[in-house]
């Protein structure tokens, strides 16, 4: 049998392709070809794709060696594409505690400048260590470590219902809830459109009342850019309704990242726990109805229904043992 590992035919091969090609070339940027004026005639009748060509021909010409017209191996020669492996180790201590491969992303950046994975990257190293998804354990760490207190962060949202919903009314309602981001103790009001000003008072009913009932005084609250909550990059704050009911009340008040709802989660998985359980494929008589069952949800929600990320217990309960902010 053959031995063709030694076979030098198709190197020879390129080798002569490439020599005609740059003679060609040559010619046709002398202006001397008898058929090519421009070089794009040039390629397009070679077939040749004009960033390879010239790639092996800079490199021909920086030479002199013919060798450099041959494909070289791909990739870096000093290391692997892989991630460093202190880097990979970092991201394996920080996933630990439950921490996303964006919010890992974030963090490193800060710190590794021009060496910081993408967050595909860190994405893929939780899979090959079979951590893309969070156990119950480091679920239960990421929930501890971001929200510490009761009051410590308020999550608010506003939330647009379908104008079905109730039988013979067609004009708009709303919700506007603020969710305690370490026990999950929720309350939600409903309005008929989403100004700041009626944002405001609705906000500040739903403070009040997760006050008088839980004992739960909010440090900051965090929103998405909504028009309603103000602007990040505003400079007149005390002109601002719900800016200005923040800064008389001591409240700090913080901003989720653009395009990026899960930086509000805990709101939007209110909404989601609340459609599911009262206003999925269900109609209200009338508005009065469903403002009074919104209420005796709230309460069943509060006081009665087990929460997976609380362990299985309702928020009132968790609230005996949780810490609060003062």
């Amino acid at each position: 049998m053959r031995i063709n590992t030694e076979d030098l035919t198709l190197k020879r091969n390129y080798l002569q392709k490439y020599r005609f090609l740059i003679k060609e070339y040559e010619l046709v940027k002398s202006g001397r070809h008898p058929r090519f004026r421009f070089v794009n005639d040039f390629y397009s009748f070679h077939h040749t794709d004009r960033r390879s060509f010239l790639k092996y021909y800079g490199r021909y010409k920086q030479s002199g060696r013919e060798e450099d017209l041959l494909p070289r191996k791909r990739g870096p020669k000093f290391k692997t594409r892989r991630t460093i492996p202190f880097i990979e180790q970092k991201i394996l201590e920080l996933r630990a505690l439950g921490n996303g491969r964006y919010e890992i992303h974030r963090m490193l950046k800060g710190r590794l400048k021009g060496y910081t994975p993408t967050p595909s990257t860190i994405y893929n190293i939780f899979r090959r260590h079979g951590l893309n998804r969070l156990r119950p354990k480091e679920k239960a760490e990421r929930r501890r470590i971001i929200s510490k207190k009761a009051g410590e962060l308020g999550h608010i949202d506003t939330h647009h219902l379908s104008k079905d919903i109730i039988i013979g009314q067609h004009k708009k309602l709303y919700l506007v809830c603020v969710v305690d981001g370490c026990s999950r103790a929720a309350w939600a009001e409903t309005v008929e459109d989403t100004k700041s000003l009626t944002v405001m008072f609705s906000v500040l009913r739903c403070i009040n009342i997760l006050r008088e009932e839980f004992g739960i005084k909010f440090e900051g609250v965090l929103t998405d850019n909504g028009a309603e909550f103000g602007t990040r990059n505003s400079t007149s704050k005390e002109d601002h309704p719900f800016e200005r009911m923040l800064m008389e009340l001591g409240i700090k008040h913080r901003y989720t990242r653009p395009y990026r709802p899960q930086t509000n989660g805990k709101a939007e998985r209110f909404w989601r726990t609340l459609n599911y359980d009262l206003i999925e494929d269900t109609t209200f008589d009338s508005e009065e109805e469903f403002k009074n069952l919104l209420l005796e949800y709230l309460v069943y929600y509060n006081h009665e229904r087990p929460h997976q990320s609380l362990g299985g217990i309702p928020p009132a309960e968790f609230l005996k043992t949780c810490p609060r902010i003062t």
